[in-house]
């Protein structure tokens, strides 16, 4: 099925979740936000947000410095 991912479509496989979506990212233990058609998925459900045909997902990763 195909997302819109950061701006673009990205294909992936259905039923996926967010949190394998992050994982397939190479994004797991990064500091980042993750919002699925303008809502922020907070990181204790991620594992459990499915995501669907269409679906717009933003990721946003958090940047230190100083």
């Amino acid at each position: 099925m195909d997302i819109i991912l950061n701006g673009e479509t990205h294909t992936v496989r259905d039923g996926i979740s967010a949190a394998e979506l992050i994982d397939e990212l190479g994004l797991t233990g990064r500091r980042l936000a993750l919002e699925v058609n303008e809502e922020i998925v907070p990181r204790s459900r991620l594992k459990e947000h499915p995501l669907a045909p269409g679906d717009r997902v933003e990721i946003v990763h958090a940047i230190g410095g100083g």
